[in-house]
């Protein structure tokens, strides 16, 4: 419609002016705009965090509230919600159910309380809004009424010509009367203000009102009229875009409401109101304007999200570890989520619940993962806890041979069984091997006889230590090698030492040797560990791999170990009765060496991992 005002028969101005008016800002115009607000608004998000019973609770209070005061908004919310619980829990109910075996066509739910109480609720509320809107309609038909009634007495008083200044105060009530009656029916107010607006006119330019009293109304109503443009124009000011155009259909409604001005100035005083509201309106409409490219670009980004969490793989995951980084990554997903507004209403709950049913899921088979792993550790704890007792049983033994075979078979079964939790780890491993030790202490106690000769070897190797200690810096390197090769000859040709002397001189030993090859560049393990220091440095970044092959050296170390203490334990009942015999043993003693050299790297090893993690 043009927004402008039709020339018109100087007797018919007043009254056409004020009917074009309505015309221009018609209840329908405003309610389209109202609706268009309506559509605009995002879906609540208070009720996301609510579980069933918060529903029922807050149904039962909204259920005690007049229908005036009940949001269809909030109750509808509250329905999704409900019913996206109620479609998990069954979910999951049948889900639980053909895992243990059963059809699924042959699933049948739960019947579930709540549900019951929720749509007993959902359709008190409904009934009771119901009756309020019929009760508002109802009010408004008879407004209508009323309104048309005045409009009727209005239009036979503007026929009655001779009695113009007897019906002028009848005139005043009946205006003041239209304006006190409540709303009507939105398809008639338009209808119903012309028709109004075309009575008042014929009453006051057909009948020719004494001027003084028409100037006076028209002075009166210019005053109006002009506080109406003075509020329009605030609210281009105004900060809330939506309580500046509610406000301003207040306005426009006031404004029709009000009478005439003086014909010279009714164009020109609706011009500056019109004016103002063009400003409101454009405010209005940009403004959902924006809103709706917020919630278009919100809505890319949550699809984003949605593929990908959902382009992660779940179902292959079988380290803690790589669970480990899919959750960061979940997680960092849902702090995106939360970072971003609302997506439009029509595709908001269903991209919140797409992605809540891809977190759902990951969670889940986490949890089943973790439970599992429990599970196998707890089994494999129980395992090496009977070995630990078996042991125990045995180490109070004095049958030497048939023990010291018995608890070697609970060394290699220990082998087979897999790892346990790490806190328990390092307890029972060293619970079993105290009791191997305590036994195996015992019988060669038991079983030396040649303590004196162990004295004997002591303090020759203890020589050949301090010769290794007095080869100084300025002896030639092939000297050096020459003389230390020749001391570590002797060194393998001498018998055993106490026991609780062993290690401790045999560490000496090391030490000795070990300087002696640093010194004169003699290791040749020295490049094969500088190589593997060059692999974990390349792998450092990945835990995964770090301790997978910390587990590699921990069980070659294990495995080292129990292979040193076999030979240990072989020795006790080895008797040297010929020169074949002796050989033998020196085979075995020089064995023993390497592995215990094989034991130092593995150590050395395995600390360079511990320090990457």
């Amino acid at each position: 419609m043009e927004l402008r005002e039709q020339s018109q028969p100087a007797e018919n101005a007043a009254a056409d002016l004020t009917l074009n008016e309505e015309a221009m800002m018609a209840p329908e115009t405003i309610e389209e705009n109202v609706e268009v607000e309506t559509a605009g608004e995002a879906t609540p998000d208070h009720c996301r965090a609510m579980t069933k019973d918060d529903i029922i609770a807050t149904l039962e209070a909204i259920s005690e509230k007049d229908g005036a005061d009940i949001s269809r908004e909030e109750v509808s919310s509250l329905r999704q919600h409900f019913h996206a619980i109620r479609k998990s829990e069954l979910a999951a109910e049948k889900q639980a159910f053909v895992d243990n075996g059963n059809d699924e066509a042959a699933f049948t739910p739960a019947p579930d309380p709540l549900e019951e109480r929720f749509h007993q609720l959902t359709e008190t509320i409904k009934e009771k809004k119901a009756l309020y809107v019929a009760a508002v309609e109802a009010e408004r038909k008879a407004n209508l009424d009323k309104k048309l009634a005045i409009i009727d007495e209005l239009g036979k008083m503007a026929e009655d010509t001779d009695n113009v200044n007897k019906l002028f105060p009848r005139f005043r009530e009946l205006t003041q009367e239209f304006k006190t009656v409540g709303e009507v029916p939105p398809t008639d107010t338009t209808d119903l203000y012309r028709n109004y607006s075309a009575a008042v006119e014929r009453f006051y330019d057909q009948l020719k009102i004494n001027k003084d009293l028409r100037d006076y109304d028209f002075k009166k109503n210019l005053e109006q009229k002009q506080l109406l443009i003075a509020e329009a124009e605030k609210l281009a000011a105004e900060e809330d875009v939506i309580t500046a155009f509610r406000r301003l259909q207040e306005l426009h409604d006031k404004w029709r409401e009000i009478g005439p001005v003086a014909k010279e100035i009714r164009e020109e005083i609706w011009n500056k109101f019109k004016d103002a509201s063009a400003t409101v309106n454009k405010r209005y409409q940009t403004f959902f304007e924006e809103r709706k490219a917020r919630e278009r670009e919100n809505e890319e980004k949550k699809t984003a999200i949605c593929e990908r969490v959902e382009a992660l793989d779940f179902d292959n995951v079988k380290s803690y570890a790589a669970w480990d980084q899919l959750t960061k990554e979940i997680l960092a997903a849902q702090e995106d989520w939360k970072k971003l507004g609302f997506a439009s209403k029509k595709v908001n709950n269903s991209l919140f619940a797409r992605f809540r049913e891809t977190c759902d899921t990951f969670f889940a088979k986490k949890a089943e993962y973790f439970k599992t792993m429990r599970d196998t550790h707890a089994a494999n704890l129980e395992k090496k806890t009977s070995l630990c007792e078996r042991a125990e049983e045995l180490k109070e033994s004095t049958d030497w041979k048939k023990t010291a075979d018995k608890l070697v078979e609970l060394q290699k079964e220990w082998k087979t069984i897999g790892p346990v939790e790490k806190k328990h780890s390092d307890a029972v491993w060293q619970r079993f091997q105290t009791a191997c030790d305590y036994f195996f202490d015992r019988r060669k106690k038991a079983t030396s006889g040649a303590r004196k000769a162990e004295q004997s070897n002591l303090r020759q190797k203890q020589e050949i230590i301090n010769e290794l200690k007095a080869i100084s810096d300025e002896t030639s390197r092939d000297e050096a090698i020459k003389t230390v090769k020749e001391l570590m000859a002797k060194w393998q040709q001498i018998g055993h030492v106490p026991f609780k002397d062993k290690d401790k001189v045999y560490d000496a030993y090391r030490a000795a040797v070990n300087d002696l090859y640093n010194r004169f560049d003699m290791k040749e393990s020295k490049a094969a560990m500088a190589n593997f220091a060059d692999t974990i440095n390349e792998i450092s970044g990945d835990e995964n791999k770090l301790y997978r092959e910390r587990e590699r050296l921990v069980r070659v170390f294990e495995q080292k170990r129990n292979e040193l203490k076999t030979y240990e334990n072989n020795l006790g009942f080895f008797s040297v009765k010929s020169k074949s015999g002796n050989s033998l043993l020196k085979d075995m003693e020089r064995k023993m060496q390497r592995i215990k050299d094989d034991i130092a790297t593995l150590e050395e090893k395995i600390k360079m991992i511990d320090s990457k993690l």
